[in-house]
């Protein structure tokens, strides 16, 4: 019912920039705030900004002044722009639900490598 697919990411030197892609198919985006999260190797997965359904933002202080998410609801689509990328950035990005997030929902993530 729910579909959630990730794409945008890559291998950036550190001060670089991408902007990630989260696409939705099912009911949930019209109805709920959105996040991206990520997960770097051996550690947790982290919360890392949400998005109301209005466009307002929430961002974890990791990255806080670097990235801006944003959503296009006719699209279903969230976005995150990522600026000033350091190397603790390099992860695994998804999306899910922005106030807590549903196992269901899990993709595949887009691998985000910050690296000279």
């Amino acid at each position: 019912q729910v579909q959630l697919v990730e794409s945008g990411g890559g291998l950036v030197q550190p001060g670089g920039s991408l902007r990630l892609s989260c696409a939705a198919s099912g009911s949930i985006f019209s109805i709920s705030a959105m996040a991206w999260y990520r997960q770097a190797p051996g550690k947790e997965r982290e919360w890392v900004a949400t998005i109301f359904r209005g466009g307002s933002p929430n961002y974890a202080d990791s990255v806080k002044g670097r990235f801006t998410i944003s959503r296009d609801n006719v699209k279903s689509t969230v976005y995150l722009q990522m600026n000033s990328l350091k190397p603790e950035d390099t992860a695994v990005y998804y999306c899910n639900l922005g106030l807590y997030s549903d196992p269901r929902y899990w993709g595949q993530g887009t691998q985000v490598t910050v690296s000279s």
